[in-house]
C-alpha cells in the first residue's frame, strides 16, 4: 500500500544518510522503522506472561535460582 506522509527534512535527511550508508531505499528504511515500532510497542505478551511461575514450588527463591543459572555459565 502506498502512502503520503510529511517527513521533517532533517528526518528526511538523516534518513536518506542511513539508507545510503545501509544501501537500503528510503522506502525500505520506513518500512523496517514501522514494523521494529509494532514490535517494541506491542508489549502485552510481556504482561501475559507475567506470574506464570508464581505458584512453582520446585524453584525455592528466585533470585538464588537466577545466580545459580549465571554460575553456571561463569564456571570454565
Amino acid at each position: 500500500m502506498r502512502t503520503l506522509v510529511d517527513i521533517p527534512e532533517d528526518d528526511i535527511r538523516w534518513l536518506d544518510g542511513e539508507a545510503e550508508a545501509l544501501g537500503k531505499s528510503r522506502a525500505a528504511m520506513v518500512r523496517e522503522a514501522v514494523a521494529a515500532y509494532r514490535v517494541e510497542h506491542n508489549k502485552d505478551w510481556i504482561a501475559r506472561g507475567a506470574g506464570y511461575w508464581k505458584d512453582r514450588d520446585d524453584i525455592g527463591d528466585a533470585v538464588e535460582y537466577q545466580r545459580d543459572m549465571r554460575r553456571d555459565r561463569d564456571d570454565p
